[in-house]
Protein backbone atom coordinates (compact mmCIF):
# COMPACT_ATOMS: atom_id res chain seq x y z
CA UNK A 1 0.00 0.00 0.00
CA UNK A 2 1.78 3.45 -1.02
CA UNK A 3 0.92 6.79 0.45
CA UNK A 4 -1.30 7.69 -2.71
CA UNK A 5 -3.93 4.83 -1.44
CA UNK A 6 -4.59 8.00 1.33
CA UNK A 7 -5.70 10.67 -0.86
CA UNK A 8 -9.43 10.20 -0.96
CA UNK A 9 -8.97 10.23 2.77
CA UNK A 10 -6.99 13.22 2.92
CA UNK A 11 -8.77 15.23 0.41
CA UNK A 12 -11.89 14.39 2.40
CA UNK A 13 -10.39 15.69 5.30
CA UNK A 14 -9.81 18.86 3.72
CA UNK A 15 -12.90 19.22 2.48
CA UNK A 16 -14.49 18.55 5.91
CA UNK A 17 -11.75 21.42 7.77
CA UNK A 18 -12.44 23.74 4.77
CA UNK A 19 -16.39 23.45 5.13
CA UNK A 20 -15.89 24.10 9.40
CA UNK A 21 -13.88 26.91 8.97
CA UNK A 22 -15.61 28.22 6.04
CA UNK A 23 -18.68 28.19 8.02
CA UNK A 24 -17.63 29.74 11.00
CA UNK A 25 -15.80 32.74 8.97
CA UNK A 26 -19.11 33.36 6.99
CA UNK A 27 -21.11 33.24 10.46
CA UNK A 28 -19.03 36.08 12.03
CA UNK A 29 -18.99 37.90 8.95
CA UNK A 30 -22.93 37.92 8.02
CA UNK A 31 -24.48 37.16 10.45
CA UNK A 32 -26.31 40.11 12.66
CA UNK A 33 -23.85 42.01 15.40
CA UNK A 34 -26.52 43.90 17.65
CA UNK A 35 -25.95 42.04 21.04
CA UNK A 36 -28.48 43.12 23.83
CA UNK A 37 -28.41 42.26 27.55
CA UNK A 38 -31.26 40.05 27.18
CA UNK A 39 -29.34 37.87 23.92
CA UNK A 40 -26.86 37.87 26.40
CA UNK A 41 -28.21 36.30 29.07
CA UNK A 42 -28.04 32.22 29.60
CA UNK A 43 -31.29 30.69 27.83
CA UNK A 44 -32.60 27.34 29.39
CA UNK A 45 -35.96 26.49 27.66
CA UNK A 46 -37.57 29.35 28.84
CA UNK A 47 -36.42 29.83 32.59
CA UNK A 48 -35.08 32.78 33.56
CA UNK A 49 -32.19 31.00 35.80
CA UNK A 50 -31.68 32.78 39.36
CA UNK A 51 -28.81 31.23 40.50
CA UNK A 52 -25.54 29.59 39.20
CA UNK A 53 -25.98 25.80 38.71
CA UNK A 54 -24.74 23.79 40.73
CA UNK A 55 -26.90 20.89 41.31
CA UNK A 56 -25.05 18.33 39.48
CA UNK A 57 -26.30 16.19 36.17
CA UNK A 58 -28.54 12.72 37.11
CA UNK A 59 -27.26 9.53 36.60
CA UNK A 60 -29.78 8.89 33.93
CA UNK A 61 -27.93 11.28 31.68
CA UNK A 62 -24.16 10.05 31.99
CA UNK A 63 -26.01 6.38 31.44
CA UNK A 64 -27.63 7.90 27.80
CA UNK A 65 -24.16 9.12 27.32
CA UNK A 66 -22.38 5.85 28.01
CA UNK A 67 -24.84 4.16 25.84
CA UNK A 68 -24.51 6.03 22.93
CA UNK A 69 -21.04 6.19 22.79
CA UNK A 70 -20.72 2.17 23.09
CA UNK A 71 -23.47 1.75 20.63
CA UNK A 72 -21.72 3.93 18.24
CA UNK A 73 -18.03 2.60 18.74
CA UNK A 74 -19.72 -0.91 17.73
CA UNK A 75 -20.54 0.48 14.69
CA UNK A 76 -17.25 1.63 13.54
CA UNK A 77 -16.59 -2.71 13.92
CA UNK A 78 -19.36 -3.07 11.70
CA UNK A 79 -17.81 -0.67 9.04
CA UNK A 80 -14.36 -2.48 8.99
CA UNK A 81 -16.22 -5.87 9.04
CA UNK A 82 -17.90 -4.14 5.85
CA UNK A 83 -14.68 -2.98 4.34
CA UNK A 84 -13.06 -6.77 4.61
CA UNK A 85 -16.03 -8.63 3.74
CA UNK A 86 -14.87 -10.24 0.38
CA UNK A 87 -11.54 -11.65 2.62
CA UNK A 88 -13.44 -12.76 5.63
CA UNK A 89 -15.79 -15.19 3.87
CA UNK A 90 -18.60 -17.33 5.68
CA UNK A 91 -16.43 -17.16 9.05
CA UNK A 92 -17.13 -13.31 8.85
CA UNK A 93 -20.81 -13.31 8.17
CA UNK A 94 -20.58 -15.82 11.17
CA UNK A 95 -18.64 -13.39 13.89
CA UNK A 96 -21.01 -10.34 12.72
CA UNK A 97 -23.94 -12.64 13.52
CA UNK A 98 -22.84 -13.10 16.82
CA UNK A 99 -21.38 -9.99 17.42
CA UNK A 100 -24.86 -8.50 15.98
CA UNK A 101 -27.00 -10.24 18.46
CA UNK A 102 -24.90 -9.98 21.34
CA UNK A 103 -25.40 -6.42 20.00
CA UNK A 104 -29.08 -6.54 19.72
CA UNK A 105 -29.17 -8.78 23.18
CA UNK A 106 -27.73 -5.49 25.01
CA UNK A 107 -30.27 -3.37 23.66
CA UNK A 108 -32.71 -5.65 24.75
CA UNK A 109 -31.47 -6.03 28.82
CA UNK A 110 -31.43 -1.81 28.54
CA UNK A 111 -33.84 -1.41 27.17
CA UNK A 112 -35.84 -3.76 29.79
CA UNK A 113 -33.83 -2.25 32.77
CA UNK A 114 -35.72 1.65 32.03
CA UNK A 115 -32.35 3.12 30.86
CA UNK A 116 -33.87 4.19 28.15
CA UNK A 117 -36.92 5.25 29.93
CA UNK A 118 -37.48 9.34 30.04
CA UNK A 119 -41.11 8.87 31.27
CA UNK A 120 -40.63 10.15 34.87
CA UNK A 121 -44.37 8.77 35.86
CA UNK A 122 -44.03 5.87 34.38
CA UNK A 123 -40.31 5.52 35.79
CA UNK A 124 -41.59 6.50 39.52
CA UNK A 125 -45.02 3.38 39.50
CA UNK A 126 -41.87 1.15 38.05
CA UNK A 127 -39.81 2.02 41.34
CA UNK A 128 -42.69 1.70 43.39
CA UNK A 129 -44.07 -1.45 41.65
CA UNK A 130 -40.29 -2.79 42.60
CA UNK A 131 -40.50 -1.51 46.26
CA UNK A 132 -43.66 -3.38 46.99
CA UNK A 133 -42.62 -6.68 45.23
CA UNK A 134 -39.77 -6.78 47.40
CA UNK A 135 -41.55 -5.82 50.48
CA UNK A 136 -43.56 -8.76 49.52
Amino acid sequence: MSLIDYLPIAIMFGIAVGFAVASLVLSRLIGPKNPTPEKLEPYECGIVPLQDPVQRFPVKFYLVAMLFVIFDIEIVFLFAWAVRFHDLGWYGVGAVGVFTLLLIETLVYVWKRGALDWNIAHRRRRVVDRQLREAA
